[in-house]
């Protein structure tokens, strides 16, 4: 199961804002410019993180977005549920899936499907953004002064 981009940037741009907590609303400009992503697919993801509740908007001039809580109480798995639906290897394992299959019962290969899905749910409910600061924090000490320049620069995500 691969994430799309949705995810994968998503989760970007809600560690960004992360790693200003606190600070005030961040301009998806600001975002967009440290994480290389375009404004107009920030929206987008913001807009949905925002219907969500994991993140509050400020109009004006001096607007911006924040998250609507600490990081230590939005899990990854909050942000990338909200921007891909339920991860799930296949459908048969979907709490919501009205296609009920006729093998359900005794088909082995739905308990592998539902041990992966656990597992996934598993370690993305149980990371925050907080633990991701804190990983950053960690990461980026032990790199030297021009290293940590560089790494700055990218914010520490693919």
């Amino acid at each position: 199961m691969i994430l799309s981009t949705k995810g994968r940037y998503g989760l970007r741009a809600a560690f960004d804002l992360a790693l200003h907590y606190g600070e005030g609303p961040v301009p998806l400009k600001s975002i967009s410019e440290r994480q290389n992503l375009s404004v107009p697919y920030l929206e987008q993801l913001i807009a949905i993180l925002r219907k969500d509740g994991l993140v509050t908007s400020v109009r004006g001039a001096q607007g911006g977005y924040m998250l609507s809580r600490h990081p230590s109480k939005i899990s990854v798995g909050n942000i990338l549920r909200s921007l891909e639906g339920p991860l799930a290897p296949a459908e048969c394992v979907l709490d919501d899936n009205d296609k009920e299959c006729i093998k359900a019962d005794y088909c082995v290969t739905r308990v592998l499907w539902e041990k992966i899905m656990d597992s996934i749910n598993s370690v993305i409910d149980s990371v925050s953004l907080q633990d991701m600061l804190d990983d950053y924090e960690r990461i980026e000490k032990d790199y030297t002064k021009e290293e940590r320049e560089n790494f700055d620069k990218t914010k520490g995500l693919c």
